[in-house]
């Protein structure tokens, strides 16, 4: 049984040569994770495989981010997205993370592939006025508990900045 982490304003701050590993079932579920990992989210192995990934979700992150790289990576599609993620202790630690379906010799889908690394600094300020704009938008809605409707309002602030930077959403991730 999962008890709720309560979020601390402590970071933990990635090291340049880190290079946090995962991959997880077809539903999110880990099967691997590397000690990098383990040492950023504060788990022991066993208490992570087997787990569903987004035991480190955290409550900054806006849900249509998450929607986004669902859909994206459950097409057959790598993307590569800024995250903010919660350690068990509560504590903090940005990624700017690789995500990879990975098939077997069928093609089939099997799962997923996530390689993580150090953001920069500069770009983790930009990403953070992003997300703080559209889990405002998201909020707004669940408090009417129209979840959908949120998920939209947050998807059309980050669409209106692509659209406005020309750009698809990938190319915006990488070029930041």
């Amino acid at each position: 049984m999962l008890h709720r982490i309560t979020p601390t304003d402590v970071e933990n701050v990635m090291r340049e040569d880190d290079f946090i590993v995962s991959k997880t079932d077809t539903k999110g579920i880990i099967t691997y994770a590397n000690r990098t990992f383990l040492e950023f989210a504060k788990y022991k192995e066993e208490e992570l495989i087997g787990v569903n990934h987004n035991i480190i979700r955290h409550p900054l992150m806006p849900r249509v981010v998450f929607k986004l790289l669902w859909d994206t990576v459950q097409a057959g599609n790598e993307i590569n997205a800024y995250v903010i993620n919660l350690a068990k202790d509560g504590s903090f630690y940005w990624v700017l993370a690789n995500i990879t379906p990975v098939t077997n010799n069928k093609g089939e889908l099997v799962g997923y592939y996530s390689v993580r690394r150090k953001p920069k600094r500069e770009t983790i300020k930009i990403v953070e006025g992003l997300y703080a704009a559209m889990l405002q938008e998201e909020k707004k809605y669940e408090q009417q508990n129209k979840i959908k409707e949120g998920m939209v309002a947050s998807g059309n602030i980050l669409g209106n900045l692509l659209n406005e930077k020309g750009m698809q959403y990938d190319e915006f991730i990488l070029a930041i």
